[in-house]
């Protein structure tokens, strides 16, 4: 095991970690920090969330001296990003004479020059705002030893690859550089390759940035009803703050309507906003004054809140690195966090290779029934009610005709069971989930499917099992007959999966060939035509 008051670094350095309360550093740490401390040009590969500030933050304050002159420079994808790295860079100098100071578009840029020509030891920014500033001649990097690239993936994500390139030519050549980011695909490497000088190479495996503060696990919802699921989720969960991960700029603002009609404190941050906007709901969130905070992948770049207790994949992510990426929000600091995916059918091959890249399965939960929501909410209710009733005012005289009328008429049983309906009802449908196929023609218990293709595209009862075996999370000897014929195919699920059946292949491939699915009509006295092969009902007993 290994501690900080290990490493080869200054008294006054380590005296700002002990009362930041770090002892032991993190994995990231552990492996980068002896690496950056050589001189050597280091690439770190680490998610957000793992410790990768400290990293490169305690031995570039360690190096930093008193000259005042910019010595570092750090390079973020976004100015929340900046700020929080300044936050923490300034911790650790503490008992160092130095400077730190972060520049973004959206703040004065008049406030940045003059700060700028007092003296800055460490300066940290977004590369558009550090261009505008080399524009103007208000920043020096010729005197700059080392520089860090954070998040490097997501800066290339945004766009800013020609901006780094730019300041990266007008620093001092004799420099150290550091790169860190999530993953490495190609335009990254070429720059490390173009400005890294034979860089050591750390990372971390994926175990230890999910685990063991991070709980995982998905809900299998229908398309249909996601919105009622995600009530029905959030209303059995005790969410201190959340963060909800929609794909698109669209998604947020939709939920996030939703969401707030049916009472939830929730506000949404998405790229459309402006940057007073964008504060404002953040400021809300960092507070504690919203309870959930709905957000695309690129909003939510650069958010670090410590006490995020679950991160919700409303929609699931593109690829395996979003979903690290943002589950990655939660679970900080030792804290633990739970990370909640909602998966329709046609997504089930996604988070299968999401599964597979992170090399761990991810449990499923059944969505909450209403029963289940009530049980867990009476509490919460039985509480508002009664801070109502202790209050003594004037409205209770404005309803008092009312409720003397309609206590002439009902019972108060009845009045107050009505009352929590209307206004604590989740509205989440009905439990067959708004499906209602009729007779199929199934066996007992069973809803009979038609399938427009048959043998025509090689269909066997095997390609068919395990198609919907996969898709829908089910065993494939759950499914009941099977006939194929030359141009259509009938196949039995049982009922309480048919709605996500129905979902999943309709309008998918199987064989490569489009298929449809419907539910099948009654069968008729006689058929005809002979199938390829039964798969037989199992035993019910």
């Amino acid at each position: 095991m290994t501690y900080f008051n290990e490493f080869a670094i200054s008294e006054q350095v380590k005296k700002a970690i002990a009362e930041m309360g770090f002892e032991e550093p993190s994995p990231i740490q552990e492996k980068a920090i002896p690496a950056i401390l050589t001189g050597g040009d280091v690439i770190g590969q680490a998610q957000t969330g793992t410790g990768k500030t400290a990293a490169f933050g305690i031995p570039v304050i360690d190096k930093v001296t008193t000259e005042r002159h910019v010595q570092a420079l750090i390079l973020t994808p976004t100015r929340e990003l900046a700020i929080q790295v300044s936050g923490e860079l300034q911790k650790l100098s503490k008992y160092k004479s130095i400077r730190t100071l972060p520049i973004y578009g959206g703040q004065s840029i008049g406030h940045q020059i003059r700060a700028l020509k007092q003296g800055v030891q460490v300066v940290i920014g977004t590369p558009g705002r550090m261009i505008d500033h080399l524009r103007r001649n208000t920043l020096k990097l010729d005197r700059v030893h080392t520089v860090v690239l954070d998040e490097a993936d997501e800066m290339l994500d945004m766009g800013f690859i020609d901006d780094i390139e730019s300041i990266l030519r007008q620093v001092n050549e004799e420099r150290q550089t550091l790169l860190f980011s999530a993953t490495m695909p190609p335009a990254i490497k070429k720059l490390s390759r173009k400005y890294m000088n034979n860089p050591t190479t750390v990372s971390i495996n994926r175990g230890e940035v999910t685990a063991p503060s991070i709980d995982q696990m998905y809900y299998k919802v229908l398309e249909r009803n996601k919105l009622d699921s995600l009530c029905r989720i959030i209303d059995s969960e005790d969410i201190e703050l959340g963060i909800l991960f929609c794909r698109t700029k669209k998604g947020v603002a939709e939920l996030t309507e939703a969401l707030q009609a049916r009472g939830y404190i929730a506000d949404g941050l998405h790229g459309d906003l402006t940057q007073s906007q964008r504060d404002a709901v953040m400021k809300k969130f960092r507070d504690s004054s919203i309870e959930f905070l709905i957000a695309t992948d690129v909003a939510a770049r650069g958010i670090d809140v410590g006490n995020v207790t679950h991160v919700i994949n409303y929609d699931i992510p593109q690829d395996p690195e979003s979903y690290v990426h943002r589950i990655g929000r939660t679970g900080r600091a030792g804290r633990k966090g739970l990370a909640l995916t909602l998966v329709t059918p046609r997504e089930m091959k996604h988070l299968r290779s999401i599964e597979n890249e992170i090399k761990m399965p991810i449990p499923s939960q059944e969505v909450p029934t209403i029963e289940e929501v009530v049980e867990k909410q009476q509490g919460s209710w039985k509480k508002q009610i009664e801070d109502v009733i202790v209050q003594d005012s004037d409205e209770k005289k404005l309803f008092a005709p009312l409720v003397h009328d309609i206590l002439a008429n009902h019972t108060a049983e009845d009045v107050v069971t009505a009352l929590l309906k209307m206004n604590f009802s989740t509205d989440t449908g009905s439990e067959d989930a708004g499906y209602n196929f009729g007779e199929t023609g199934g066996a007992k218990g069973m809803v009979r499917f038609f399938i427009n293709v048959g043998r025509n595209v090689n269909m066997s009862p095997k390609i068919l099992i395990e198609e919907i075996a996969e898709l829908v999370g089910i065993p494939g000897k759950a499914i009941g007959r099977i006939d194929i014929f030359e141009n259509f195919t009938f196949v039995e699920v049982p009922e309480d999966v048919a709605p996500f059946v129905y979902e999943a292949l309709r309008y998918s491939r199987i064989n490569g060939a489009r298929v449809n699915l419907e539910p099948a009509k009654p069968r008729p006295k006689r058929e005809n035509r002979t199938p390829n092969r039964e798969h037989r009902t199992p035993n019910r007993t």
